[in-house]
């Protein structure tokens, strides 16, 4: 397996973070590495969407779940949570790989999302996540998502954005052969 990187978006007080090039059928996958991602509002998710082809407005068809693993600074019992609220069954909203993540300059995420065959005109556009975040309430949070866009057309965009304001970090993209 090759990683190579294809480009790096550096975010300073950005409200998003789009990759609109690159995403083509030379890579069946592609992934995204988060590095520091630091809202500037407490308290917020880290989100993403996509266009198919010759779409616009980032607003397509998405079946998704998470799902994560938490301990609390103070101390207390770990836990194990499925977040049925932040699922979504053919939902067109940004789906979120954070959750609750909070902004001080200790609170940043890190992590990584997986993109399958986004040109594969046949089947839809699977994915995953795993990401680490430090929670506004003072919790670590080890978090899961995966799921799928509902389209059969080639997938050539993807944005990230916080569920409100801007944020700072970097993602790379990578294309793994």
């Amino acid at each position: 397996m090759t990683m190579t990187l294809l480009t790096t978006n550096t975010s300073s007080g950005d409200s998003t973070s789009s990759f609109t090039s690159k995403i083509n059928s030379t890579y069946k996958l592609y992934i995204f590495k988060f590095i520091d991602i630091n809202p500037a509002t407490d308290a917020q998710d880290f989100t993403f969407q996509a266009n198919a082809s010759g779409q616009s407005g980032y607003n397509e068809y998405v079946t998704t779940t998470y799902f994560q693993a938490y301990t609390f600074e103070s101390g207390g019992t770990p836990a194990l949570a499925y977040e049925t609220s932040i699922d979504q069954a053919q939902g067109t909203s940004f789906h979120p790989i954070t959750n609750g993540q909070g902004n001080g300059a200790d609170e940043s995420a890190a992590g990584t999302l997986w993109l399958f065959n986004p040109s594969n005109t046949t089947y839809v556009k699977h994915f995953y996540s795993r990401m680490q975040n430090y929670h506004g309430s003072n919790i670590a949070n080890d978090e899961y998502s995966a799921g799928y866009f509902n389209f059969t057309a080639a997938l050539t965009n993807i944005q990230f954005k916080m569920g409100s304001g801007d944020f700072d970090g970097t993602i790379k993209m990578y294309g793994v052969k």
